[in-house]
């Protein structure tokens, strides 16, 4: 066994391969850019070496600044984690001159499966049933269109390289093959350096069903059971569980056995993960889609079913061992899920967000296992994948696994970093997930289901009531002004005033790309009256449910009191609803986090924002919906625009949004360039509508 291993990633999954090395009694090294230089995978490794700047292809897509890494740490072996250089024929051909194992499968089988077109012709030749598309690498765009409409619509357009998702278009409409394929080269040279893409039949309602499998180098190759990865978003992989509901025992034997001979296919070494389409209506007839010459993101799940550590047995195999078993010794026991958490906002249509990370509660132990990368006090920036960690629940069965994993869920406070957890909450409740009638479509059907349908009145409560002093036992104690407790009547924002009944306090609230909220308050002895309205005081609406208590018109304030406050948690009481919030503070406001979700709220001032134009950009004006890099500006200062054209591309996180023209119009301010970098809701450019298009808004 190896006695030090370099780690060349980062994040969770380097957390992760540190922790087996530590059970294992190896060294570890991590490797860091400028970005990551106080992030956890850095603090428990046993040594760290920084390898460059932020810009992945100056750091982590460096082979020469990870080998000399290796080098000078005195390394015998280097772990690829999954995504960089993980699937990289060339990293691991490098790793093998420089000396050193890689502990993945050889060059030439990473090189093979990670041409998808050479792997769908390699298994089928294997006798692995693959999905009906395009034939030959490196097809242009006109061979492309031609082979689309040879299929049929609709059509998967799907980069040769790389995996994830990324680059993935589905294309229903043949006008639209043009504009899909520039965009999937686009996002496949930015994710993997190469643009090669083929295309494929789609297959409506699908279910993505994925073998594990690990090979040895003395021919030994098992499978380890199916993960159902049906639950997807834009062909990402949301929620990975195992076994899958759809799999009786016969066709599990069956797709195991296509999965070892595809392994075998390509002279497989390793743990890797063999991917199935499978027709809902028909499962027996599965189609191969490709394999990943890697560990994979959801490899938790077959480790808790199976009892087994597929780190370890990655080294282990790596290190020259036989497999310590056969396929008839491979037990699945009980029922694990995974939730992946992303840095990322549903509110505004999953984009990728980013922030420090304020305050921080992950459960883990039991039957709950959290694989984070995450420590309170750290940036995720946008620089990298939006993933933040993974939190996987066991249970005897589906039904106890899926209650263990939406309480875990519950129980994870990320403040700071607006995340998925809500929505991957709600939707492990979905009546269908519940009953494990799954296909990749189902997210996309139900979105609006899965997304809360407004911002809770207590939310802006809570931020009131977190602005409001801590009550004082005395205003005047006989200590006077040097008395800990004492507290100034002219200084305390708490409406008290001299020989009266206090006043109201008014706030203005808002959340980002919202409209802002007026909330009054005014303490009557313990407990705090309070209002939520509109900002210019309007429509005043109840801050709780409109359950009023004994005595109270529906149109009552709300009635509501601070039950207890701590730095970090604040319980409320509205209308006999107790609310318990995680809060910390920011500069721009205040985040709070239950049931799974958070919010960001800011303090807004509309006078000073009319003065200013800040708070909201006006129709004419186009924001950065998310931190980012402008990557392509198709349009200048001048130039008449469409209703729905396409301006800018902004990329974060390995995700392209297109900005679009909001009206026809001209374009009279444009503030960005190829390469800028960008902060959320910051003006990039300007539409501003020609006369006739005024004169119909006013008409």
């Amino acid at each position: 066994m190896f006695s030090t291993v370099l780690v060349a990633n980062r994040g969770e999954i380097a957390v992760r391969v540190i922790r087996t090395l530590r059970e294992l009694g190896i060294r570890s090294v991590a490797v860091f850019s400028d970005a990551d230089a106080d992030a956890r995978h850095v603090r428990e490794a046993d040594t760290a070496v920084r390898i460059g700047p932020a810009a992945a292809a100056e750091s982590y897509l460096s082979v020469e600044r990870l080998l000399d890494a290796a080098r000078r740490t005195g390394a015998e072996a280097v772990h690829p984690g999954y995504g960089f250089l993980a699937e990289n024929a060339a990293f691991a051909a490098a790793c093998a001159q420089a000396g050193l194992a890689f502990i993945g499968p050889p060059a030439s089988a990473i090189s093979l499966m990670g041409d998808k077109i050479r792997a769908k012709e390699t298994v089928k030749a294997a006798g692995v049933p693959v999905v009906p598309g395009s034939s030959g690498s490196g097809l242009s765009d006109a061979e492309l269109v031609a082979a689309a409409e040879a299929i049929g619509m609709p059509v998967l357009l799907k980069p040769s390289a790389g995996g994830g998702g990324k680059g993935m278009r589905l294309v229903r409409e043949a006008g639209l093959l043009g504009e899909e394929i520039a965009a999937a080269r686009r996002e496949a040279r930015s994710s993997f350096g190469d643009d090669t893409l083929l295309v494929e039949r789609w297959v409506d309602r699908p279910r993505h069903i994925e073998i594990q499998v690990l090979a040895d180098a003395h021919g030994n190759v098992v499978h380890l059971g199916e993960r159902e990865c049906s639950l997807q978003r834009r062909h990402q992989k949301v929620i990975e569980e195992a076994p899958s509901v759809l799999l009786t025992p016969e066709l599990r034997a069956s797709m195991g056995a296509a999965a070892v001979e595809a392994a075998r296919s390509c002279g497989y070494v390793g743990a890797g993960t063999v991917e199935f389409i499978v027709p809902g209506g028909d499962p027996s007839s599965y189609y191969f889609m490709e394999m990943n010459t890697r560990l994979q993101v959801e490899h938790p799940v077959t480790e808790l079913i199976t009892g087994l550590d597929l780190v370890e047995q990655q080294l282990r195999v790596a290190a020259g061992e036989r497999l310590g078993f056969g396929q008839s010794e491979v037990r699945l026991t009980g029922h694990a899920i995974e939730a992946r958490v992303c840095a990322e906002d549903p509110a505004r249509g999953f984009l990728p967000s980013g922030g420090t990370v304020l305050a921080l509660s992950e459960p883990d132990g039991g039957a709950v296992r959290t694989d984070s990368g995450l420590v309170a006090g750290v940036d995720t920036g946008s620089t990298y994948d939006p993933m933040l960690s993974k939190v996987i629940a066991y249970g005897p069965d589906r039904a106890a696994a899926l209650r263990v994993l939406r309480g875990a869920l519950a129980d994870t406070v990320i403040l700071g970093v607006q995340t998925n957890a809500g929505f991957l909450r709600r939707l492990l409740a979905h009546p269908d997930v519940v009953s494990g009638d799954l296909d990749t479509g189902l997210v996309e059907r139900d979105l609006a289901s899965l997304l809360p349908d407004s911002v809770p009145p207590e939310v802006y409560a809570a931020a009131a009531l977190l602005d409001v002093p801590r009550p004082a036992p005395s205003r005047n104690p006989a200590g006077g002004s040097g008395d800990p407790g004492w507290v100034d009547p002219f200084g305390a924002a708490d409406g008290w005033r001299l020989g009266g009944t206090p006043a109201w306090t008014v706030r203005h609230f808002r959340l980002p790309g919202q409209e802002p909220v007026q909330v009054r308050t005014r303490p009557l002895g313990a407990e705090t009256e309070l209002t939520v309205s509109d900002a210019a005081g309007a429509n005043p609406a109840p801050a709780a449910s409109e359950a009023r208590g004994p005595g109270q018109s529906p149109g009552a304030p709300a009635l509501g009191r601070i039950v207890s406050r701590t730095r970090s948690h604040l319980t409320i009481e509205l209308d006999g609803v107790t609310h318990r919030f995680a809060h910390a503070a920011s500069p721009e406001g205040v985040w709070l986090g239950r049931d799974a979700d958070s919010w960001h709220v800011q303090r807004h001032d509309p006078v000073i924002a009319a003065l200013t134009g800040a708070g909201h950009a006006g129709a004419d004006t186009l924001a950065a919906p998310m931190p980012g890099t402008v990557t392509v500006v198709k349009v200048a200062v001048g130039d008449k625009v469409v209703a729905g054209q396409s301006l800018l591309v902004v990329e974060a996180m390995k995700m392209e949004h297109v900005i679009s023209a909001p009206h026809s119009g001209t374009v009279t301010e444009l503030d960005v360039s190829p390469g800028t970098t960008v902060a959320m809701d910051q003006v990039l450019a300007v539409v501003t509508p020609d006369e006739d298009e005024k004169e119909e808004e006013g008409a």
